[in-house]
């Protein structure tokens, strides 16, 4: 194989392997480059390292996506490879049969590989919307700054994060893996959503506090119940963050106006050291996003909001998770 098709098929077997594991939408994979690769005569050896970096990854083997979507997966790579003349691949059968036998659960995984080789993997629930919350699932806006903290870990590292409405987790794991803070605390206000999420820093290999990190260098980690409309000063004070973080959790103009409460609060409990303070989010609502940058000009000090408006407009792919 040419120096140049060897890069070509590294580079196809990285990105079928990343999105896979993170459970991206179907139309996402390079499925067009794939149908190329296999015109070649290695074509077949092509499918089954595939096969191998996906639903035979010993990730995907211990925490897999839903049964649906890798029976959807399969079906597309198996049509792909009868659209070529050559012998069939028993494998590829052989793992579809495996998962129609499988049951379905009301859970599946998301696995998102580190550029350190480490990765973060998170159990979201199979519904968009479960027991009344949007937050057992991850959110493009969690991935964009889960990445951005990645390529800026100074600003993360040995500092004390409080992140508002953590969700299933996604963007505290990977800066709890890759930036090496001193204290995170992981917060939302649905039971639901809480319970969930201390499943997940543990599954990541965590532990809560009060018990003591596994690894001496490790972050101390802790998941607080917060709601946003009846939480004091005090409170957040107590937490003597210096950064704060949030991901795609203004989706309405009154949760928006309740996160410009808290932010305003944090700024006034802590004005000698007034925390940093990074926002992504999606732009669903030209008037909800202009509301929230007018709310936060009232008080400058906490800087603008962190937004890749146009990343998500357009479905950007990530260099680095996926």
């Amino acid at each position: 194989m040419a120096p140049e098709d060897h890069e070509g098929a590294t580079s196809l077997l990285q990105s079928f392997e990343r999105r896979f594991l993170a459970a991206r939408a179907l139309p996402s994979f390079p499925w067009q480059s794939l149908e190329e690769k296999l015109k070649d005569p290695s074509g077949s050896e092509l499918l089954l390292a595939i096969l191998q970096r996906t639903v035979k990854h010993p990730v995907c083997v211990q925490h897999g996506p839903s049964v649906k979507y890798a029976r959807c997966f399969l079906s597309k790579l198996i049509k792909k490879h009868e659209a070529v003349p050559t012998e069939p691949l028993d494998a590829l059968y052989e793992a579809l049969a495996e998962v129609l036998m499988t049951q379905e659960s009301t859970q599946c995984h998301r696995s998102y590989l580190l550029p350190s080789g480490n990765s973060v993997t998170l159990s979201e629930s199979t519904a968009i919307v479960s027991h009344g919350t949007t937050g057992l699932v991850t959110w493009d806006a969690a991935l964009y700054l889960a990445e951005w903290a990645i390529e800026n870990p100074a600003a993360f590292t040995d500092r004390t994060i409080l992140e508002l409405g953590s969700g299933a987790g996604l963007t505290g794991l990977a800066i709890c893996k890759a930036c090496c803070p001193r204290a995170y605390i992981f917060s939302d206000c649905h039971a639901q959503v809480l319970e969930q999420l201390r499943g997940n820093v543990l599954l990541n290999g965590f532990s809560l506090e009060p018990h003591t990190p596994i690894d001496a260098g490790s972050s101390k980690v802790t998941v607080a119940q917060l709601d946003w409309d009846e939480v004091t000063a005090s409170q957040l004070s107590a937490f003597q963050a210096d950064v704060v973080i949030a991901a795609d959790v203004l989706y309405c103009w009154e949760m928006t106006l309740s996160l410009v409460r808290v932010l305003k609060m944090l700024e006034d409990c802590q004005r000698k050291s007034a925390p940093d303070v990074y926002v992504a989010y999606t732009i669903r609502s030209q008037d909800t996003g202009k509301l929230f940058i007018e709310e936060l000009g009232q008080f400058p000090t906490c800087g603008p909001p962190f937004c890749h408006e146009e990343g998500l407009k357009t479905g950007l792919t990530l260099p680095l998770l996926l």
